[in-house]
């Protein structure tokens, strides 16, 4: 593998991007977001401040090199990291964001890659794509979720062809678009592991990931609308989970992980956990 890209999302984290939260709020965007602004629950953004200081430290202290993009006053979600690009094994993909206040987004990202040498490796152009749908569960193997509203089936074809052209097996998954991204039902976190909404997902997925060894933990509809399947694997029988989701996180110990637990309800009631405000930039490659 080149320096920058990743081939899993579990192999052992080292570089991460980040943008800080400075002009974050809450949007009426998705089914957590909505039920957090009808109970008219203000945000605190110094607390939401606070507790992304303390995630960044977490990383570090973890070994992983944190980098920012520049912020943009008006963007409000830049902070979530995870959408508006993909890493992959050959670059990065800049990705086409949906909704229009995020659009903007694109530049300070293929910014940051250029002023790093880190190469593109290619554009969305069909259709939307956002990282939080997309799962790189191990060499050779992809999982793209779309919603039909921040990913178009469109958008998902296109980065499936682009990998099956580079021999990898792709599988496009539909899944219900008040779930916003299908990193609220699913996400790696060790290899041949992940948490899962299973109530939530099909069987035919199921079926799927049970084909290609990935065993699944099964997360409980009030900790999934809590970001409790939005975890971020560090690698090295590690994972970063919302310290609020308990049985989740007790779970992952009973499987055998270390469990870092960061506060971040300031970001989860918002729809967003550790995995939305993360892109990985490189991981230590894994054995296919």
């Amino acid at each position: 593998m080149p320096k920058w890209g990743f081939d899993s999302e579990y192999g052992a984290l080292q570089d991460v991007l980040l943008c800080r939260p400075d002009h974050y709020r809450w949007e009426a965007v998705n089914a957590v977001a909505k039920a957090t602004l009808e109970a008219d629950t203000p945000l605190n953004l110094q607390k939401a401040q606070h507790q992304y200081n303390a995630m960044v430290e977490m990383l570090e202290g973890a070994g992983v090199t944190t980098h920012f993009l520049d912020l943009e006053s008006h963007l409000a979600f830049q902070c979530f990291t995870r959408d508006s690009s993909q890493m992959t094994p050959w670059g990065a993909v800049i990705n086409q964001l949906a909704r229009i206040e995020r659009r903007g987004e694109w530049s300070q990202v293929l910014k940051f890659y250029e002023a790093n040498d880190i190469p593109v490796w290619r554009h969305a152009t069909a259709g939307t794509i956002e990282g939080g749908d997309i799962h790189v569960i191990k060499p050779g193997l992809l999982l793209i979720g779309y919603s039909g509203t921040r990913t178009t089936r469109e958008g998902a074809q296109q980065l499936a062809r682009w990998f099956e052209a580079e021999g990898w097996e792709a599988k496009i998954y539909g899944f219900p678009e008040h779930f916003l991204h299908l990193d609220v039902l699913f996400s790696m976190v060790g290899e041949g592991l992940a948490l899962a909404c299973t109530d939530a997902l099909d069987d035919d997925l199921i079926g799927w990931l049970s084909r290609h060894s990935i065993k699944l933990i099964p997360v409980n509809f009030r900790e999934t609308m809590q970001l409790g399947c939005n975890a971020l694997a560090l690698g090295e029988g590690r994972v970063v989970s919302p310290k609020h989701n308990r049985s989740t996180n007790a779970a992952l110990r009973d499987a055998g992980l270390e469990v870092l637990e960061p506060e971040l309800d300031c970001f989860t009631r918002g729809g967003g956990g550790i995995h939305c405000l993360t892109m990985p930039l490189r991981r230590e490659s894994v054995p296919g």
